[in-house]
């Protein structure tokens, strides 16, 4: 029987455990966007981790939505992004990258006054984004018409190559959180008519289009995906997210992916249910879980057939050393809220490890 601490084989990758780390936006990569030594050391520090899923990281430039997040869209970023893969390999460690596009989430003020895009001109209502002039109201965004859609597939095939030319394991595809490819996939946000807009078929023929992209550079069994059908971050909903979950779970089994990453709840509690069973029911492939799993709640899952692997987020932010943890049934360090986007190594790499208390 598997349990939390039992080797798994995601596609052509082997994992030690099954404690992963989930991506994590942490505001690091200065206003260059690109990686450095103390995101080397930081992701280092996590390598005991079953597989690090690094942060959200642009796939095209122009479209930031956190001001200092990392990008993976020019040789920098690629020399960036390599300091962190060799320390990680180094410290026998296993890492995938995030690739995302922010869509209408990105602003004006963070962009050289490039206007957002997304798939219908809805703007994100009931929050702000933090600017460099202080937050912000985010803006309607532009239209995506259906001959730019290639630009985008281009985009993320792009972030792949570069990627792998980082040195990554592989890489996982972002499609959560109210981002772009899920700003397509949600009826909420996606009102268009045509080739993307309507059905759920066409609603994800722009993640379909992406995951084929990226899997024909690294091969399916470097790729995974990542989904959130409940949460309403971002302003985002769709009107029956358990049955797109459920359809959309059967449509992965042709991508042979590495792993579905699945968010199970909403941060703000606006949509309830159970997500997780009608996907496991309907996907064949490697299931991870996230969002609110303590160990041995993981662990029971995992026992029971349940989910194969958990993410572990603000956990891993503040205990390098989280699967030792885990296993000794040691104290977890506490996250300090102040320091989960600011600069500098406070609050990033001075979370003690256990030898160290």
């Amino acid at each position: 029987m598997s349990d939390l601490f039992s080797p798994l084989q995601l596609g052509a990758v082997t994992a030690p455990n099954r404690v992963f780390m989930a991506p994590l936006t942490r505001c690091r990569a200065g206003e260059s966007h690109i990686p450095d030594e103390l995101m080397a050391e930081y992701y280092a520090q996590r390598a005991s981790a079953g597989l690090l899923i690094a942060e959200a990281t642009m796939a095209m430039g122009g479209n930031s939505a956190f001001w200092k997040e990392p990008g993976i869209y020019s040789d920098a970023h690629v020399a960036g992004w390599q300091k962190v893969t060799s320390a990680v390999h180094a410290a026998g460690g296993r890492i995938f990258l995030q690739v995302w596009h922010g869509g209408r989430a990105c602003h004006p003020a963070l962009n050289g006054g490039r206007q957002p895009v997304g798939p219908s001109p809805i703007a994100i209502t009931g929050d702000e984004v933090h600017t460099p002039e202080g937050k912000q109201p985010y803006v309607v965004p532009r239209v995506i018409a259906d001959e730019e859609i290639p630009e985008i597939v281009a985009g993320f095939r792009s972030a792949a190559e570069n990627a792998k030319a980082a040195g990554f394991d592989g890489i996982e595809v972002h499609c959560a959180n109210g981002y772009l490819l899920d700003q397509f996939l949600r009826d909420g946000t996606n009102r268009r008519e045509g080739a993307y807009g309507g059905s759920r078929e066409n609603r994800a023929r722009l993640l379909f289009e992406v995951l084929t992209a990226c899997c024909a550079v690294w091969g399916s069994d470097r790729v995974g995906l990542r989904i959130s059908p409940l949460n309403s971050y971002n302003d985002i909903i769709d009107s029956d997210p358990i049955g797109l979950a459920s359809w959309l779970a059967g449509r992965l089994n042709d991508f042979n992916l590495a792993y579905l990453h699945v968010m199970r709840a909403d941060f703000f509690g606006k949509q309830t249910g159970d997500v997780m069973t009608p996907i496991r029911e309907n996907y064949r492939g490697t299931l991870i879980g996230n969002m609110g799993y303590t160990a041995d709640e993981a662990d029971v899952a995992i026992q029971h057939g349940k989910l194969d692997a958990v993410a572990f987020g603000i956990a891993f932010l503040a205990n390098p050393d989280l699967p030792a943890r885990f296993k000794a049934k040691a104290p977890l360090n506490t996250p300090d809220p102040a320091t989960f986007y600011t600069p500098g190594p406070a609050g990033y790499t001075d979370y003690p490890a256990l030898t160290s208390l």
